[in-house]
């Protein structure tokens, strides 16, 4: 038997995910999954995104795409030493937030950040990388302690939202994500927030509140995602590339609006072409995010954190 490799190996492992899937659960969030994994058929179908035609829906594809390095990847490339830590010390662990201690650069610093699977088991395991609560109440918890010993803290957000089920619902979905938004402001230490895959509405938000947000080339940061604004404007998903357009989700349209603060470049075809030179690009661009804010005193880094987030959606009339 001829062994598959490459997009057509791909394409073969997203179709057995589908199927297990179809097999295994019939929640709403699973077929919501079923539905990216064809939409990611159908974009490796066509040849995959092309580096040389970035428009937001591009954008979208090669920011899901299936062999793009995760947190957990990140972590392995950029750190050493790396602890995670469980718990939120209220209901249990939520594999969906990996969370821990490490050292850049032989600094020693806190990690926190959305965590996918690869295959159908993982899958499940971590929710699709979406956070429930106790996720968000866990990355807090460990980003209070490293304030308190001093630790600066590193953030990497990619999950479609956080997780929208009954159960997250009764746990204080909302309120331990708005919660978060109000305490991680508070905390002493610097904060990068790294956007390297998709930022998904509030449940990105919960840990993307910082000094200086990192944002990769090809990833998105939106309010709701494109399928689903187009379900909401359009009644169908058939508008999601013209949802992308509108939304304003890329790297260049969150710089323009200031809502982050660097862009981080990809190599060429996207991180998931060399994920190696990807981790490159960001070891770099948090080693001087954080040379940067080091210097600082606590009175003068608390006064940029709060004029930045107060300078968000700020509009100016003319005439």
């Amino acid at each position: 038997m001829t062994k598959l490799t490459g997009q057509a190996a791909i394409v073969q492992d997203l179709e057995r995910q589908i199927s297990e899937l179809e097999r295994q659960t019939g929640s709403s969030v699973a077929q919501e999954e079923i539905k990216r994994l064809q939409e990611q058929i159908e974009s490796l179908r066509q040849t995959g995104p092309s580096p040389q035609n970035k428009d937001a829906w591009t954008r979208v594809l090669l920011a899901r795409h299936p062999q793009r390095p995760y947190t957990l990847d990140y972590i392995q490339m950029l750190f050493t030493d790396f602890t995670e830590l469980h718990g939120d010390r209220r209901f249990g662990d939520d594999q969906a937030m990996v969370a821990g201690f490490a050292r850049f650069e032989g600094r020693a610093v806190m990690v926190a950040g959305h965590q996918k699977g690869r295959d159908t088991k993982q899958k499940l395991a971590r929710n699709f990388g979406m956070t429930n609560p106790e996720g968000y109440r866990k990355a807090l918890r460990l980003m209070s302690l490293a304030s308190k010993f001093g630790l600066p803290i590193i953030t990497f957000v990619d999950t479609p939202g956080a997780y929208p089920g009954i159960g997250a619902e009764e746990r204080g979905q909302a309120e331990a994500i708005a919660y978060n938004l109000k305490e991680i402001p508070k905390l002493q230490v610097p904060i990068i927030p790294v956007i390297h895959g998709e930022g998904g509405s509030g449940g990105a938000l919960a840990i993307a509140v910082g000094d200086h947000v990192l944002m990769l080339e090809n990833a998105v940061y939106s309010v709701i995602a494109p399928e689903s604004c187009s379900s909401i404007l359009w009644r169908d998903w058939e508008h999601k590339q013209e949802a992308s357009r509108i939304l304003k989700l890329t790297a260049d349209d969150l710089y323009g609006f200031r809502i982050i603060d660097e862009i981080v470049p990809e190599p060429p075809g996207g991180a998931h072409a060399d994920p190696e030179a990807a981790a490159g690009f960001l070891r770099a661009a948090i080693k001087k995010g954080l040379s940067d804010l080091l210097p600082l005193s606590l009175e003068e880094l608390h006064r940029r954190r709060f004029d930045r987030l107060r300078s968000l959606a700020t509009f100016v009339s003319e005439g």
